[in-house]
């Protein structure tokens, strides 16, 4: 039985909630990274931290682990393209800085909606196509794409385009992984899709790790801490993420998570003490606009 929809109000401030912890996720792996751990580690262990506490849940729930065959193969199949999305989204981060990698990540509300009306499912509204393109817009300013605010920019432009085109391919992954969800496990607990699709990522992760003969594991106690954070930060807001959006609708409300890299100036300001300039916090106060403008008025 396919769960009632949540109030707007509640859903929207629940996925701002999400943003923020994804974005102290990146500042947490940010720390991770700076104290030792490598992106096959951090991957690897957070996926598999995450499979735990849902099977925990589960247990404690007393709910039956067990799908259909047709909807497992289904689900697999989500958490593959939810690997590839990782992966992709941390060799964007590898080669190009933090701020345009999820710059370029967070079109993947768009790419939800043109996927979503091209396969004549749910249609963007008006308010999602107009406030969209504003809020890239302001992301574009916040994230200070044109170097306005930054010192030196990326050293060569073939490395920005191969970490902007690993970013863009992280957002496709991640807009078929959120519209196969809602599309083919809509129904499916929550928290059992969230444990299959973890599964599949931290089997992944540990695969390419075994293979690339790259894990590294911290070296010290805040790299310990930092990487244990990121797991419980990813975990929680991954969980809540995959039960939240079936029940609120993925098209006309995914953009809210482009929140995200706004959050992680913030965040990134107060923990790694990374400044914003003025101009920065325009672009900021545009999405926080543009989400406004998607999530009132009429759906």
């Amino acid at each position: 039985m396919t769960a009632p929809p949540l109030p707007r109000w509640l859903g929207v401030s629940l996925l701002l909630l999400l943003a923020v912890s994804f974005a102290g996720n990146h500042v947490s792996a940010r720390l991770a990274f700076d104290h030792g751990a490598n992106v096959a580690t951090a991957v690897a262990v957070r996926s598999f931290g995450t499979a735990l506490f849902v099977l925990l849940l589960l247990r404690q729930a007393g709910v039956v682990v067990r799908m259909p065959m047709p909807t497992l193969r289904r689900a697999a199949a989500i958490g593959l393209l939810v690997s590839l999305q990782s992966l992709c989204l941390y060799s964007a981060v590898a080669r190009i800085p933090v701020a345009l990698a999820l710059l370029a990540f967070n079109t993947f509300p768009m790419m939800l909606g043109l996927i979503s009306w091209a396969a004549g499912a749910e249609r963007p509204s008006r308010r999602a196509f107009v406030a969209m393109p504003i809020a890239l817009l302001g992301l574009a300013l916040a994230l200070d794409v044109a170097g306005l605010a930054r010192p030196a920019g990326v050293s060569a432009a073939a490395s920005l385009g191969t970490g902007v085109a690993f970013a863009l391919g992280g957002a496709a992954a991640f807009a078929t992984a959120l519209f196969l969800t809602t599309r083919w496990l809509g129904t499916t607990d929550g928290r059992l899709r969230t444990l299959v699709l973890m599964s599949v990522v931290a089997l992944v992760a540990f695969a390419s790790g075994m293979l690339g003969g790259s894990f590294h594991w911290p070296r010290d106690g805040i790299g310990w801490l930092a990487l244990a954070l990121l797991t419980v930060l990813y975990g929680s807001a991954i969980t809540a993420l995959f039960v939240l959006l079936p029940r609120l609708g993925a098209v006309n409300n995914a953009a809210v998570l482009n929140f995200e890299p706004i959050a992680a100036l913030f965040l990134g300001w107060i923990v790694l003490d990374q400044r914003i300039a003025p101009i920065q916090a325009v672009g900021a106060f545009v999405v926080i606009g543009a989400i406004v403008m998607l999530t009132t008025g009429r759906r």
